[in-house]
């Protein structure tokens, strides 16, 4: 976030007398209440500054950076994964490059009749299918596929931080969306790189830090 110059000049006022009031910062720079109080609010929201009422304004000490990665580790998978693109289990091979394709997707989630999670197909998967000598819409993708318990995963209400952490430690392009139902997993989601490269963009360029 780039600050104006007047608001670098509250933040050095608070660092040296706070907590201190709006009037007695106006009165430093010799400016109303009512002129400053869009950068005090400003600033507050930013996290720059804290305020408590009838005390006055303190410095929160924390950087830009700092206040980046706070609101990163707010940022819920809920609000930024997209719409699952799933083929069922008895769906062959075939049938599955198809998907993919017309889908413009790297990875297929594979469900059973009940909607449940059953498995992740990736294009390596299916590269190294169609490589071979058999007919493709003979091969099953229940063959094919990463099966439970193997499948990395995350939730609505995890932390998408952590959900990025998990796509580049396995090296995966992307993550099923699951809702838990004891031993089941219904797919409502899918996470992928590129929504987490977009929520890291819009954090920053719309200054949320």
């Amino acid at each position: 976030m780039d600050l104006t110059h007047r608001q670098e000049q509250i933040i050095e006022i608070v660092k040296g007398n706070g907590p201190i009031t709006g009037e007695n910062i106006a009165e430093q720079l010799s400016l109303t209440r009512a002129t400053l109080r869009p950068d005090l609010a400003i600033l507050t929201m930013a996290g720059f500054l804290d305020a408590r009422p009838r005390v006055g304004y303190f410095y929160t000490g924390k950087t830009g950076t700092e206040l980046l990665t706070d609101n990163l580790k707010k940022l819920k998978v809920r609000n930024y994964h997209s719409v699952p693109v799933v083929v069922n289990d008895q769906a062959n091979a075939y049938d599955a490059i198809t998907t993919m394709f017309l889908e413009d997707v790297g990875t297929l989630f594979v469900v059973d009749k009940q909607a449940s999670l059953v498995g992740v197909l990736s294009r390596k998967d299916l590269l190294r299918t169609s490589i071979g000598q058999q007919d493709l819409t003979d091969v099953p993708v229940h063959i094919i596929m990463t099966r439970l318990p193997k499948i990395k995963y995350c939730e609505k209400d995890d932390l998408l931080i952590d959900a990025a952490i998990k796509l580049i430690e396995n090296q995966i392009d992307a993550l099923p969306v699951v809702s838990q139902d004891k031993q089941s997993f219904e797919v409502v989601g899918r996470l992928t790189k590129t929504n987490v490269t977009k929520a890291f963009v819009e954090l920053v360029k719309n200054d949320h830090v």
